[in-house]
């Protein structure tokens, strides 16, 4: 497994060993040793997918202490532009964003502390979006940040995302208050 660090400090680009042959392929999504080893002692608790289709993009969601969610990101099928906010008040990057492309290809994983606000943009069709995590989904503690904010500037890669009616009624960054 090979380790990346990101310049939003928390963030992990982990990129598994991959066993490919005829048959077709293998690899370790999870193994709390290993794991462990690159600083996530983290327990997961909930894991969530998603079917998608091209263009949709979902986020910029977070949930507010104490229900903060760790995530641990991956696409089992088809492409994603996957976006992280730093919502930390105290980050020397708060309002900064990354964003990383995960697909079937590359099998990148993304590690997520609590902390940010987290989206991604679908970039094919049929695409499955898988996470874990550390926290179970708590709807009084659920936040999320406008996916558009033209303060962010993000980079999205679709010309007109298909967006739920939800997040398009979220929070500027201008008008953010941080609960972390």
């Amino acid at each position: 497994m090979k380790v990346t660090t990101t310049p939003i400090d928390g963030l992990l680009i982990i990129q598994p060993q991959v066993f490919k042959d005829e048959r077709g392929y293998f690899y370790e999504s999870f193994n709390k040793e290993n794991f462990s080893k690159i600083g996530i002692n983290e327990e997961f608790v909930q894991d969530n997918q998603s079917l998608s289709q091209k263009g949709i993009v979902r986020g910029l969601h977070f949930q507010s202490p104490p229900f903060a969610q760790g995530k641990l990101i991956r696409v089992i099928q088809g492409s994603v532009n996957d976006v992280v906010v730093d919502i930390r008040k105290h980050s020397k990057t708060f309002g900064q964003h990354f964003a990383i492309e995960l697909n079937d290809e590359n099998m990148t994983m993304f590690w997520i502390p609590p902390g940010f606000a987290h989206g991604f943009e679908t970039l094919v069709d049929n695409t499955i979006f898988q996470y874990k995590c550390t926290q179970t989904y708590n709807k009084q503690s659920e936040g999320g940040l406008f996916w558009n904010d033209i303060s962010l500037d993000i980079k999205w890669k679709s010309e007109d995302p298909i967006v739920s009616e939800k997040d398009k009624v979220l929070s500027m960054f201008n008008n953010f208050i941080s609960p972390f």
